[in-house]
């Protein structure tokens, strides 16, 4: 065996799991020594990893799928779904494969680096801790959304967003993933529970709630919509946050405690994410119609909108403080990496962790508080950061890896056809869906006279 064969086995083999408890060691190419000082942070199952990945896509985006389907029509809604579906799982794939290749690489950044040098590592890691912290802000939107619509609006918005904040930063500053995947589960099996409860609701009550309450009622649902482009647009990049899990995924699988298991859990998770966007998009648009809210969770009548909200929040609180945790453990690895701190329960490493989590909370609570309009923040983060974390970059990492193979073969040119593909729709959905969701915005604040930010107002009644 040659010496580099030797040195991915060694990097590629599982950690044991009583890592923490023992006095047994391991080396990682992320983590540096994992020993029984610190926590452990190769911990995570592969069912474990799956629910992790199914929890940074189903929660948020999903919310909007139907409000999306209400832009673009049943059909069209379905194939970009299913196509965005197709685009992502292949770069959820490319990860595993770059990850397994390349065992040092721990987030977007080292993509970045690898491509472009310092300059790509610099652009990527920051695009890459502001796409986060704005969906880590659309979490915390949502929760005040689900506390405002269990409580009737006993108090002011502006107060349940900060109390997301406090419990998303308390929550996401738990060290590990490994500790937080009983999180997932939990908020996983919620969320699936809430979001089923409104699409069986809205098939067997006479009609949504947002409809006229009075005289004959008929869904006005739409095969083929004749939408504006902004809108268009802005529906298509609501469908890319709902998928954009991915540039977690690098994280995710670097607390795997076998990443030779990567592949069924990204089969399991994409399959089931899926499967339930296309049941849950059709069939909630398809008895709402025009009438769908945003989130789709209000779209019931006021029992249900209740009960589902009440069901839903462990699971958008397990989203959020994901998006939390993972942003400050990021951040917290670039600062302490290949120091004894990063690894070692010292004084140093509570202090720069608590420090991380607290900033990216706190970052995200402004977000949620200064664009509190639900569907515009979704649409807005999926355009601006959501496109180029999940398409161009996985693009070039198959380019990187394959480009100086000396079998120049139809598949290797079929595949730099599709790479390229990827990169050019990547960049159009980018700077269209950007364009779409600024103007969307701007339209909302129009519309409310542009006091929005930091409101009292109930936010759940849209």
């Amino acid at each position: 065996m040659s010496l580099a064969d030797k040195k991915q086995d060694e990097a590629l083999s599982p950690v044991p799991s009583n890592v923490g408890q023992v006095t047994d060691y391991s080396h990682d190419a992320v983590f540096g020594e994992i020993t029984e000082e610190g926590p452990n942070y190769r911990n995570v199952g592969w069912l474990g990893t799956a629910v992790l990945m199914m929890k940074t896509q189903i929660g948020l985006g999903v919310l909007s799928i139907p409000v999306a389907f209400d832009s673009l029509g049943i059909v069209p809604g379905v194939i970009v779904l299913c196509a965005i579906a197709g685009i992502t799982t292949w770069s959820d794939y490319i990860i595993g494969v770059f990850k397994v290749r390349h065992r040092e690489v721990y987030g977007i950044d080292d993509v970045g680096e690898l491509l472009f040098g310092k300059a790509g590592r610099i652009i990527l890691g920051t695009a890459f801790v502001l796409w986060w912290v704005f969906t880590a802000g659309s979490g915390m939107l949502s929760i005040s959304i689900a506390l405002n619509a269990v409580s009737s609006h006993a108090t002011c918005t502006a107060v349940y967003v900060a109390v997301a904040f406090v419990v998303a930063f308390i929550l996401g500053s738990i060290q590990t993933l490994g500790r937080i995947s009983w999180i997932a589960w939990v908020g996983l099996s919620c969320i699936l529970t809430a979001i089923m409860t409104v699409t069986i609701a809205v098939g067997i009550e006479d009609r949504p709630a947002l409809a006229p309450q009075t005289g004959v009622w008929e869904s006005d649902y739409k095969i083929v919509t004749n939408a504006s482009f902004y809108k268009a647009i802005s529906a298509v990049t609501t469908i890319v946050f709902a998928y954009a899990g991915t540039p977690a995924f690098f994280s995710i699988a670097s607390e795997m405690r076998d990443p030779r298991h990567y592949n069924r859990a990204l089969i399991l998770c994409q399959t089931v994410v899926t499967c339930f966007y296309i049941v849950v998009g059709v069939v909630i648009y398809y008895y709402c119609g025009s009438y769908v809210s945003s989130p789709a969770l209000g779209s019931a009548g006021a029992t249900v909108k209740k009960v589902s909200y009440g069901f839903a929040l462990p699971g958008l609180l397990a989203s959020t403080l994901l998006f939390v945790h993972i942003t400050g453990k990021y951040i917290f690895v670039r600062l302490l990496q290949g120091s004894r701190h990063l690894t070692a329960n010292t004084v140093t490493h509570w202090v720069v962790w608590l420090s991380c989590t607290f900033s990216v909370a706190i970052f995200a609570y402004i977000i949620a508080s200064a664009i509190p309009v639900f569907s515009d923040l979704v649409s807005l983060v999926g355009a601006l950061l959501g496109t180029p974390m999940c398409f161009q970059p996985m693009a070039g990492m198959w380019l990187y890896d394959n480009w100086g193979r000396a079998k120049r073969d139809w598949k290797w040119k079929a595949m730099v056809a599709w790479c390229g593909f990827v990169i050019v729709a990547g960049t159009f959905l980018m700077i269209a869906g950007t364009y779409g969701s600024v103007i969307a915005i701007i339209d909302d604040y129009k519309a409310s006279g542009g006091s929005a930010a930091w409101s009292c107002a109930d936010n759940s009644s849209s």
